[in-house]
């Protein structure tokens, strides 16, 4: 059935990916808003690139939302190293000029999620927690509203790509995962584990940047830049593409295979700030919370992404 979405995103190369699969795919979703929040790069960043990916897909009539410009008790971290000074170095774009909206990004996600049915609104982070952690904590009655929610965080095997033990996303902001991943809401998650089998090769470069049109050609330049970083800190073929996995699933599910399984995050020793502690064999008798997905079809997964991007 088609989806309800809310993106809430730190635009970077791979959540503009990501946002380019879902405005491509109507039949599946229907992005009812985008909400930004400070990650990648600081929140004025990140609601201006969603606003360029916007209008990239050709869709400025869609409405985007400025959130939260820090983490709920910590100092900002943010990964220029990685993705540039703007977040989505690579391609030359415009400036946007659709608006952005005067509603604080967490008030329309409390908004949003009381306005439709209960179970029919899913929420899909792409980035730190900070938005949604906010919103069940102003308005906890939205918690059994939601869907469910599918988020791109954490690690478990491959453990952590900023830390030692910890993923970005959850590390940014690892007291918002806490409550998100406490509330009962269900939850599929798409660790480092998933992601880092999903690269992209030279191959699959030249394949988005062989399609037609503007976007396909943005997307290689995107990603051209992007896995400068990866490469070379991995020694792969290819940088892992870690955010479209998300709608990807969204899509395709049988494209993923992944546990039930009990994910808690710890936010009390610096040394391990951030992790996600996956119980993947059951060792606890904690109960399951999560969907923990641990591998993805990579080729099927590029190719609905390319097929998709082709639409653009």
């Amino acid at each position: 059935m088609k989806r309800k979405i809310i993106i809430d995103t730190d635009p970077g190369q791979d959540d503009a990916v990501a946002m380019l699969l879902a405005f491509a795919s109507p039949e599946e979703v229907d992005v009812v808003g985008i909400t930004a929040v400070a990650g990648n790069v600081p929140l004025e960043l990140t609601a201006k690139n969603a606003r360029i990916i916007c209008e990239l897909a050709g869709k400025p009539d869609t409405k985007v939302f400025a959130g939260c410009d820090r983490p709920l008790r910590r100092d900002l971290v943010t990964a220029e190293y990685v993705h540039g000074k703007t977040g989505l170095n690579g391609p030359v774009l415009p400036d946007p000029t659709m608006p952005l909206q005067d509603q604080h990004a967490v008030d329309f996600i409390i908004d949003t999620l009381c306005a439709h049915d209960p179970g029919t609104v899913t929420l899909c982070p792409l980035g730190p927690l900070t938005n949604i952690a906010t919103a069940f904590e102003l308005a906890p009655e939205i918690i059994e509203r939601v869907q469910e929610i599918v988020l791109m965080g954490g690690a478990y095997f491959e453990v952590g790509n900023v830390t030692p033990a910890a993923e970005f996303n959850i590390y940014v902001d690892p007291q918002a995962a806490d409550i998100v991943f406490r509330s009962g809401v269900p939850l599929v998650v798409m660790p480092l584990d998933v992601t880092h089998n999903a690269l992209v090769t030279k191959a699959r470069n030249d394949a988005f940047r062989a399609l037609p049109g503007e976007v396909g050609h943005a997307v290689a330049e995107m990603t051209d830049f992007f896995e400068r970083f990866d490469k070379e800190k991995y020694g792969s073929d290819g940088a892992p593409l870690h955010d479209p996995t998300v709608i990807a699933y969204l899509i395709q599910p049988d494209l993923f295979r992944g546990r039930h399984i009990n994910v808690q995050i710890e936010t009390q020793s610096e040394l391990t700030m951030g992790m996600t502690v996956a119980d993947w064999w059951g060792v606890t008798d904690h109960p399951p919370n999560a969907l923990f997905v641990g591998d993805v079809d990579s080729d099927a997964f590029f190719a609905l992404l390319t097929e998709r991007i082709a639409r653009l």
